[in-house]
């Protein structure tokens, strides 16, 4: 399997696109620049199966709609944040002065092994940042979102965020994987369970 990192829009939030061998793909958070993004998918003959939304943010959802509609694939989002992506409110764009919404076909996700055409992987409820994210466990790495960065964590000052759920989710799950598995994370460059473990100034 391939993963492409595409940081986008005005805070660099990562895109990720997974494909494998047969050229299935998946997309994870359409942040922005959604031409950018099918200019990536098609030049490279991919067929993606899905999107994934590790949380409903503005800065990652930037792109969703003209992604979603192009490809003509389902979304799938924590169910804690289904509504969040029509609510500029609750998605946050209106604080930063923008208008982000769409209405694009999407799914509420469940806990636990999930499964596309070509793509099995786990599916962790990894609340604290907002009440909807999810990390996305593959084989040998997990696609954390703004849960847990590169020496960072995510920040728990917006709208229903919560510290105390945030450590739990890094402590509790994510630091239950593999520590040799590495992390996708949000923003910023890619590390490992066991650097942050060990290393993460923010992690008490």
């Amino acid at each position: 399997m391939e993963i492409i990192t595409l940081p986008l829009g005005p805070l660099d939030t990562n895109c990720y696109i997974l494909f494998n061998e047969d050229k299935k793909a998946l997309i994870f958070d359409p942040s922005y620049d959604g031409k950018r993004i099918l200019s990536e998918i098609k030049s490279r003959g991919l067929e993606v199966e899905a999107i994934f939304l590790t949380h409903t943010h503005f800065d990652h959802i930037g792109a969703l709609d003209v992604v979603a509609k192009d490809l003509g694939v389902t979304t799938y989002l924590g169910g804690e944040e289904y509504e969040w992506v029509q609510n500029p409110a609750l998605n946050g764009s209106s604080r930063f002065g923008e208008t982000v919404t769409t209405n694009v076909k999407r799914e509420e996700l469940e806990d636990g092994l999930f499964e596309t055409e070509s793509f099995k992987f786990e599916v962790l409820s990894t609340p604290g940042h907002s009440p909807g994210s999810k990390s996305f466990v593959f084989d040998d790495f997990v696609i954390s979102g703004d849960v847990l960065f590169n020496k960072g964590v995510g920040r728990t000052d917006l709208y229903m965020g919560n510290e105390k759920e945030l450590m739990h989710s890094i402590k509790e799950k994510l630091f239950k994987l593999d520590e040799n598995m590495d992390v996708y994370p949000g923003h910023g460059m890619p590390t490992t369970i066991e650097e942050e473990m060990h290393e993460n100034p923010y992690i008490r």
